[in-house]
């Protein structure tokens, strides 16, 4: 049962994460050319790596890794996205990235 609720609790962080990040996306104007941004982009939130430990506390040994393992996955896939979405490029999208998930 407890393996049950923090499956389905791992399930809604990702469900909510992929509804924000679709939201966010559909609410953005179409880029008129493509540019390089230069100024430091800001990202959403930087406790994704937070809300995966929590979501994975539920679990024990080795299912806890997996859980941790796929939800850290799921957030970089985010933020990559959101990254690829402001148009960051280069060393910036990696550094971009890392403060967005929270490492």
């Amino acid at each position: 049962m407890k393996h049950l609720l923090g499956a389905l609790l791992a399930a809604a962080a990702v469900i909510f994460a992929i509804e924000a990040f679709a939201q966010s996306a559909t609410t953005m104007p179409p880029p008129t050319a493509v540019q390089a941004n230069t100024a430091p982009a800001a990202p959403v939130t930087a406790s994704k790596r937070f809300a995966c430990r929590a979501a994975a506390q539920s679990f024990k040994g080795q299912d806890r890794a997996d859980q941790m393992q796929l939800c850290m996955a799921q957030a970089r896939l985010d933020c990559l996205k959101q990254a690829i979405d402001q148009k960051v490029v280069g060393p910036q999208r990696k550094e971009f990235i890392q403060t967005c998930v929270g490492e």
